[in-house]
């Protein structure tokens, strides 16, 4: 079982910052893919952003060139660092843990981040 605890979360000005972070239970970066999602009011989750084991990183159209996802393994955690950010990028940001080879999708319970003047 595999526990993920997002935090940093906050409300925040458009074009301001943040720093989300994703703290996992035990080493699992070698093993899983992590990313972040969201989910606004109304609408489906969607992927954010993701990097694999193996360091590949993906990004949605959307936060590309304003978003960077990064990880650190020797503290279990993953970071989403969030820049240049518009009232559209309001939801709640979900920290995921995923390994294919078993199957196995962990979620964190997520955090609101909001963008408005």
């Amino acid at each position: 079982q595999v526990q993920l605890v997002e935090s940093g979360g906050g409300l925040v000005q458009p074009g301001g910052s943040l720093t989300l972070s994703c703290a996992a239970s035990g080493s699992i970066f070698s093993r899983y893919a992590m990313g972040w999602y969201r989910q606004a009011p109304g609408k489906q989750r969607e992927l954010v952003a993701s990097i694999t084991s193996g360091g590949s990183i993906n990004y949605a159209d959307s936060v590309k060139g304003r978003f960077t996802i990064s990880g650190d393994n020797a503290k279990n955690t993953v970071y989403l660092q969030m820049n240049d950010l518009k009232p559209e990028d309001t939801a709640v940001y979900y920290c995921n843990a995923r390994r294919v080879v078993t199957m196995s999708n962990y979620w964190g319970q997520g955090t609101q981040v909001t963008v408005s003047s």
